[in-house]
């Protein structure tokens, strides 16, 4: 189960089965590992993560992170966007989610049924 801890109006932690993000310490790990982030991957994600099940906007991406106005054309966005996928592993798909035209989202992780439950088809 995801789960974004607050105190007061800052949120401090975010957690799941395998992402944990600490933005008062703004560090991340991914399956207990502490992963290593430069600064702006590590607030990009922390955008996202902060942001949940909503569409960033390539345009709010840039400013936030990178101070750029929405007349800049760039490839760094996409540039980190894949760094960061790389180290997410094999979880890059499940928690960064491309919109095209629009931006990112980040989604958190779940655990679907079929993880969960032991297969049903009989032994052979």
């Amino acid at each position: 189960m995801a789960l974004l801890q607050t105190v007061g109006d800052q949120v401090e932690h975010y957690h799941d089965a395998h992402l944990h993000v600490d933005f008062q310490r703004k560090t991340a790990s991914l399956d207990l590992e502490r992963m290593k982030l430069t600064r702006k991957e590590y607030d990009l994600l922390a955008l996202l993560v902060q942001n949940a099940g909503e569409i960033v906007p390539r345009e709010a991406l840039l400013m936030r992170v990178w101070g750029y106005g929405n007349q800049i054309r760039t490839r760094t966005l996409d540039v980190h966007i894949r760094r960061l996928r790389k180290k997410l592993g094999q979880y890059a798909e499940v928690y960064i989610e491309t919109i095209f035209g629009m931006g990112y989202r980040f989604q958190p992780f779940r655990a679907t049924f079929r993880q969960i439950q032991p297969s049903l088809a009989p032994s052979a």
